[in-house]
């Protein structure tokens, strides 16, 4: 009897997080189709892919999951709701439209805003979002992700915001990271600014102490070129992005 218990242990433990993890991928397609999502955030569904993204980062239903930089909250729409009854959703970091606009609505409503205790400013000779130091005065959550946000920041300011990400992580805790693709080594210009080299993201991120554990092609776009800025209309919308999973080691 005690031989088998270990196996069983084991398939129940498996199992019940089969089932967390494909009841959110169906909370996630629910949100998807809200009346509350405009025309426009539901024409990008098939290009950022949020089922399987969120897969990838294997988010499930019972987490504490914190988004920074929400901007005017296309991830949260469906993360709000999808945690809503089993985890916990937290934002930070420029949230002020999304207070505005969102989170005082149902299903919203039981989204937490993290104070980062934080400035943060733009330097327009940089060229980037510059942060004070950064408590998001939170411990133990099971996931932090960011959402084509890292290049808006300094290399102080984002070195900053990872070493604040994986003190507010668990041990085993995952920090999901999807941003357009720079070219590697390339110098700023007047193109790339909303770029990042994916490789010096990954060097940034570990020294923060995070584990490289994964990167996905889900988001890779062989027809673009890496040369134009991302908001130019032969590129705009199918942009290469880099999508890269960390984890905080146990």
């Amino acid at each position: 009897m005690k031989k088998l218990l270990i196996p069983l242990l084991i398939s129940s433990t498996f199992l019940s997080g089969t089932t967390l993890a494909n009841d959110f991928s169906k909370n996630i397609k629910q949100a998807m189709q809200s009346e509350q999502r405009s025309d426009a955030e539901k024409l990008r569904d098939h290009n950022r892919k949020p089922v399987k993204t969120l897969e990838f980062f294997g988010i499930k239903g019972d987490m504490k999951v914190l988004e920074l930089i929400p901007g005017g909250g296309w991830y949260t729409k469906l993360l709000a709701p999808a945690l809503r009854e089993k985890g916990q959703f937290y934002v930070s970091l420029g949230t002020s439209r999304v207070e505005k606009s969102l989170l005082s609505e149902q299903p919203f409503n039981k989204t937490k805003v993290l104070s980062s205790a934080t400035s943060m400013s733009y330097n327009r000779d940089k060229g980037a979002y510059e942060l004070g130091k950064i408590n998001f005065d939170i411990k133990n959550i099971d996931a932090v992700l960011t959402f084509r946000n890292y290049h808006n920041f300094s290399e102080d300011s984002r070195i900053a915001m990872n070493e604040a990400a994986f003190k507010a992580l668990k041990p085993g805790g995952i920090y999901g990271v999807v941003d357009h693709t720079r070219r590697h080594m390339q110098q700023d210009n007047d193109e790339n600014g909303r770029r990042v080299d994916p490789v010096l993201a990954i060097k940034e991120v570990q020294a923060a102490g995070f584990e490289l554990v994964d990167y996905s092609a889900l988001h890779y776009r062989a027809d673009d070129e890496l040369r134009y800025e991302v908001g130019r209309k032969s590129v705009t919308g199918n942009t290469d992005r880099f999508t890269l999973l960390f984890k905080k080691p146990l």
